[in-house]
């Protein structure tokens, strides 16, 4: 019923997985530390191009929408060539990005190559990191991806001091030039994404067949394998999942959170210098941000795979946002070096709950065989929030000089986020399950791992027909014609996957 695939066949969870967890550790800190930590060059930037705050953050705001914005369009490359191919790609497109935009004489420029190349390159990079992630782990999947997420706050704090560092002694072109150099530590992180071998599967040609039945979610059918390193998915882009009520809780409260969520962050910098605070200080800030970030996430991960709290995830991460909105909205008013180290601590932990939490919430809304999709589709509507928020924060700035409204606005949106997120499940999505459990919730695509494994295991027992009595069992079903619509004979009457192959 297109629950995944069997007992035997599923994600190693361990081996060179965790090689590949490494690898997305490394393509996570790139892609959500680099639009973080090019906000150091901002200053430098506004003072060359003679330009406002407004003007210069839509480097990272292009960076960032480019990341998510173009989800759909790196899961239809996945699809089509693999996760590696995409990688090595998108590993020399952002770091070709960063070089030439050293060399960039006018703020389009910048845009065009450090926004929309890096952040291209950056976002081929990420979803097949994640893809790959959650081929290879189902039982340790939230400490897996915790730990992957770690590398986020790891990156940050490394990156900031870097370019700050970079800026004294190169200027922000010699800064931009080695960036793109570091960037080429993408290529070998896609490189070492090998997707799981086909040999633990029970019998040749089945595992395949039935992960392509999962990916297609409409029930068995004859297929040849895909390639190896391919998502295991018929279609390039199974809008399908949009119908998913989950789903659509999931993508508001995403973009709910988009509005808010980065724009601390990026203004923390500027704003401890506007408040007095020396350069370096004020640029170690985000290295305080990451230091507790980088505990958070693993802890984090950790304790929601317990047995008791991996239900509650959505809950778990409704709390999360809520205590990372009351965080801005409580220090709003900010200045002095200690405070503002405090709000970093209480930042940095809400917010490494926040990022260890997220895509574990889609996967176990989701399933692993619409994940693909599904990923794509949420950094498409991330996008659009990324590109209203920051840079209307940056011009709130422009017109207020008033850093608290903007602190007040980002954290309001981040609190509702995680408000919605918990009374949308509550009320919505635990009444339907409710409603709907006579009908068994694997039918829709959407059950949790426990019953796919109970799925799993029912479909285990039904030992595979013989392919030569197929076209006798065919005709018998056609003489019945008064049980002609009978799900059970429709689903009896299909051909299993690898069928074919084993003859």
């Amino acid at each position: 019923m297109g629950a995944g695939p069997r007992r035997g066949a599923g994600p190693p969870d361990g081996g060179w997985g965790w090689v590949v967890l490494a690898a997305c550790f490394v393509i996570t800190g790139f892609a959500y530390a680099f639009p973080k930590a090019v906000s150091v060059f901002f200053r430098a930037l506004m003072r060359d191009f003679g330009a406002g705050y407004s003007d210069t953050a839509w480097v990272s705001s292009i960076m960032l929408a480019m990341l998510y914005g173009t989800g759909p369009v790196s899961s239809i490359l996945v699809t089509r060539f693999g996760c590696r191919p995409v990688m090595l790609v998108g590993g020399l497109l952002a770091s070709a990005g960063l070089t030439l935009a050293s060399f960039a004489t006018r703020l389009l420029e910048l845009y065009l190559t450090a926004g929309v190349l890096t952040g291209l390159g950056l976002a081929l990079n990420f979803q097949p990191s994640l893809i790959m992630l959650g081929l290879y782990f189902e039982r340790r999947r939230p400490l897996a991806n915790g730990l992957a997420a770690a590398g986020s706050p790891v990156f940050l704090s490394a990156l900031s001091p870097l370019g700050q560092l970079l800026l004294e002694r190169f200027g922000w072109r010699g800064g931009f030039l080695l960036f793109g150099g570091l960037l080429l530590h993408c290529c070998a992180c896609g490189a070492v994404m090998r997707p799981p071998g086909p040999a633990r599967a029970p019998r040749v040609g089945h595992a395949r067949g039935e992960e392509a039945e999962a990916a297609d979610g409409a029930g068995p059918r004859p297929r040849a394998a895909p390639p190896a390193g391919r998502a295991p998915r018929r279609r390039l882009l199974d809008v399908a999942v949009c119908t998913d009520r989950a789903f659509l809780v999931y993508v508001v409260t995403k973009f709910l959170m988009a509005l808010g969520l980065f724009v601390p962050a990026i203004l923390l910098v500027n704003y401890a210098k506007d408040s007095g605070v020396p350069d370096a200080e004020a640029a170690f800030l985000l290295s305080i941000v990451g230091f507790v970030d980088i505990v958070a996430r693993p802890a984090c991960g950790a304790l929601a795979g317990l047995a008791r709290l991996r239900p509650h995830v959505p809950y778990l991460f409704s709390l999360a946002l809520l205590a990372n909105g009351l965080t801005d909205l409580s220090s709003a008013h900010a200045r002095s070096y200690g405070t503002l180290v405090a709000f970093c601590v209480a930042f940095g932990l809400s917010y490494g709950m926040v990022g260890a939490l997220q895509f574990e919430v889609l996967m176990a809304t989701v399933g692993a065989p619409r994940f693909p999709s599904a990923l794509g589709l949420v950094l498409l509507v991330e996008a659009v929030a990324v590109l209203i928020g920051p840079p209307s924060a940056g011009r709130l700035v422009d017109a207020l000089k008033n850093y608290a409204i903007i602190f007040y606005l980002a954290g309001s949106e981040v609190a509702l986020a995680g408000i919605f997120m918990a009374a949308a499940t509550f009320c919505c999505l635990r009444r339907r399950r409710s409603q709907d459990a006579p009908a068994g919730p694997a039918s829709e695509g959407r059950a949790s791992d426990t019953e796919e494994a109970e799925v799993e295991a029912e479909g285990d027992s039904e030992p595979p027909p013989a392919s030569t009595e197929m076209p006798r069992r065919l005709e018998a079903l056609e003489m019945l014609s008064p049980l002609a619509g009978s799900p059970e004979l429709e689903a009896e009457a299909e051909p299993r996957p690898g069928h074919e192959e084993c003859v």
